[in-house]
């Protein structure tokens, strides 16, 4: 297929480079994904053949001159698959897999290009290099190491085939659960059965039904996350059991969805890749190249943690079943489809707060307009206007450019908001073009959410969680966008997996923030603002329910080590006594507080990327509550804090390192106790 006849080969027209979607089809993917390995392979071969020294100009920079083409590609195929995955991208995407995966080898694994990498890091003290480019020569060098470009021909060969199975069990598994998770949405034949939903919630679950021809009836699709938003407000108890149980039985129903032999052989696969790599396990592979540098490390926080979270269960369980016992016309013990629910009612008794009544005053458009994007242009001094002339990838998605103070054009940001069934679940951002002054690239990042979209002209009304997440996930678009670097390596978001959720973890702060709440909370219909005595409750109950809230992702974050601490001469056979062994082993095995991710559904670690680094959200958690202290300290949403947090941690992307950067933010290393004092964890 020609460059004429394929949009993806010809650099885009659009501004921003921004990829014409309205112009591409899933049957040009893999042609220009061809087209684009053979040119990236064609660059690496003129690096490697030069018969001139290596210096940072003609290998590293040269390197990260390569593969343009490819990244282009990339990443305007990937933002689709993950957002609109159709079964013709879903096929492109199984065809894809291993062919990428044996591209990655091609370049990572190549002897020449590691011996000239190699050289160039043993003269790094003769050269005369910028902060940015030693770096850049480091981390190529530790990252090529790290992957196995040392190994002889023999064991890469090794490497190749196992890291190409698994590229595809990971798409497997992705498909699986999408197809399981849209399989087991729960459908209502009566609204009676969905008593205590809103009218907007309603609206959205007969939307869902008639999106599947169900007319008159209602659908419940499942979130990423075990459980179910709805779960706090539904008074029926067999619809809050039919809900969670469906969840639960994600990927594990002995069927042509079934993810437990998928995870199985990526568990075993990864521990036999890292042996051949010269590591004890895959979590002790991971975590040698993350700042938490070993998986004792990690299993030190985690249990440290773990047993306080344990006693706040015990304690938050007691109070649930008090006034089960007080207030249902039938007692009974509460189980896990019910704690949501009356954590609700607990909350109400305690701190005179229901928090499904305050979405009136939160709906969407106003959350993202006068809350999202005015703390930002207070903080930063960024704008945003709406381009509805460039086209997204789906109708659903929409676009902003954003500008800095002095009208100068920064980047594109797209919002993909609602849920649908070719979305996976969960929310995240992506970029589709990363900033690098070598490349001459501004960014456009995308931020995926999965709101239930109501009814036609019914407003779209957030829960709490959900303008959480709103705040949460543009954090990682403020770091994709202010990411300054030369070199694409370091672009946007590349940073220690452990370290990239805290700046969108400290943006989560401004949800609260007087100034910012009262811009944003305002009731849809009378512009009444948020009454402020139901703001200082709120604020009260900042510890409230974190037993259950803490205890659920550490038993993730433990369950993914537990996986990934499996050394290659192992074998497991039955997930769910696994998992009941290592939940108990760190003392979360409570079937009232389900982990949150359960082995089958746990996409994050077995389709994304956080395999052995789930752990990284309470990791990077510490900075956060530490960097909060910070801004509360020093005057909180002005300018002058904003452009600090920006030029010395937001802005230098992955071109340095991120503790380094920390303490040049901080002025010293980040503390614990604000952590603990968040999350009710303090003895």
């Amino acid at each position: 297929m020609t460059a004429d006849a394929n949009p993806l080969l010809s650099p885009p027209s659009l501004p921003y480079g921004l990829p014409d979607y309205r112009e591409i089809r899933a049957e040009h993917y893999l042609p220009a994904f061809e087209a684009a390995f053979e040119a990236h392979l064609g660059e690496i071969a003129r690096i490697t053949g030069d018969p001139s020294a290596p210096t940072f100009e003609n290998t590293i920079e040269a390197l990260e001159r390569a593969g343009e083409l490819l990244d282009r590609v990339a990443c305007a195929f990937y933002t689709v698959s993950s957002s609109d995955a159709t079964d013709a991208i879903q096929a492109v995407d199984e065809q894809l897999s291993p062919l990428l995966a044996a591209h990655d080898d091609a370049i990572t694994l190549d002897g020449a290009l590691y011996a000239r990498v190699r050289a160039a890091h043993e003269r790094l003290d003769d050269l005369d290099l910028t902060a940015e480019q030693r770096y850049l020569v480091e981390r190529r060098f530790r990252e090529m190491t790290h992957a196995g470009a040392a190994l002889d021909d023999e064991a890469k060969a090794q490497l190749t085939a196992l890291n190409q199975r698994l590229s595809t069990l990971s798409t497997t598994f992705e498909r699986n659960l999408l197809n399981d998770t849209n399989e087991l949405a729960v459908v209502f034949d009566d609204a009676a059965a969905l008593d205590g939903l809103s009218s907007g919630e309603l609206s959205a679950a007969a939307r869902a039904a008639a999106d599947r021809d169900l007319d008159g009836r209602y659908l419940v699709t499942l979130p990423l996350f075990t459980g179910h938003p709805y779960l706090a407000q539904l008074r029926d108890r067999e619809s809050r059991r039919r809900i969670m149980a469906a969840s639960l039985a994600r990927g594990s129903r002995d069927d042509a969805n079934d993810n437990r032999p998928v995870l199985r052989e990526i568990v075993r696969l990864r521990a036999e890749r890292a042996a051949l790599l010269g590591y004890d396990s895959h979590a002790a592979y991971v975590t040698a190249d993350e700042t938490a540098g070993s998986p004792e490390a990690v299993e030190r926080m985690l249990r440290a943690l773990a047993a306080p979270a344990a006693r706040n269960i015990r304690a938050e369980r007691e109070a649930l079943q008090a006034i089960v016992d007080e207030t249902a016309p039938e007692p009974f013990t509460i189980e896990a489809h019910d704690w949501t629910f009356y954590t609700e009612k607990v909350r109400q008794a305690q701190f005179d707060i229901d928090t499904a009544a305050l979405r009136p005053w939160f709906e969407a458009e106003r959350v993202l307009q006068d809350g999202v994007f005015f703390a930002a242009t207070r903080l930063y001094g960024i704008t945003f206007e709406e381009r509805p002339d460039l086209p997204a990838y789906h109708p659903g998605a929409r676009v902003f450019e954003v500008f800095e103070e002095d009208g100068t054009a920064l980047g594109l940001f797209i919002l993909d908001l609602y849920t649908r069934d070719t979305k996976r679940g969960g929310a995240w951002m992506n970029p589709i073009v990363s900033q690098s002054r070598l490349r001459g690239t501004k960014p456009v990042v995308v931020n995926n959410l999965n709101v239930p979209r109501p009814g036609d002209g019914e407003p779209t009304l957030l829960t709490l969680d959900e303008v959480t997440t709103l705040f949460h996930e543009f954090g990682h678009a403020l770091h994709g966008l202010f990411a300054t670097v030369t070199y694409p390596h370091f672009a946007g978001t590349n940073v220690f997996r452990d370290f990239v959720e805290f700046p969108s973890q400290v943006n989560e702060m401004w949800i609260l923030w007087s100034e910012v709440l009262d811009n944003y909370a305002r009731h849809h219909e009378t512009g009444e603002p948020l009454d402020p005595s139901i703001v200082e409750r709120l604020r009260a109950t900042e510890t409230f329910d974190q037993g259950h809230a803490t205890g659920e992702y550490l038993a993730a974050a433990w369950l993914d080590q537990a996986w990934h601490r499996i050394p290659a001469d192992t074998s497991v056979y039955d997930v769910a006594a696994f998992e009941a062994a290592a939940l108990a082993d760190i003392g979360l095995s409570d079937p009232v507080v389900p982990t949150r991710y359960s082995s089958a559904y746990f996409a994050h670690v077995f389709s994304g990327g956080y395999s052995a680094g789930y752990y990284s959200y309470i990791w990077s958690e510490v900075l956060d509550a530490d960097t909060v202290e910070w801004f509360r300290e020093n005057g909180g949403l002005t300018r002058e804090n904003g452009d600090r947090f920006r030029a010395r941690l937001l802005g230098v992307g992955g071109s340095k390192d991120p503790l380094e950067a920390y303490r040049d933010f901080r002025e010293r290393d980040a503390e614990i106790g604000p952590l603990l004092q968040r999350r009710g964890l303090e003895r």
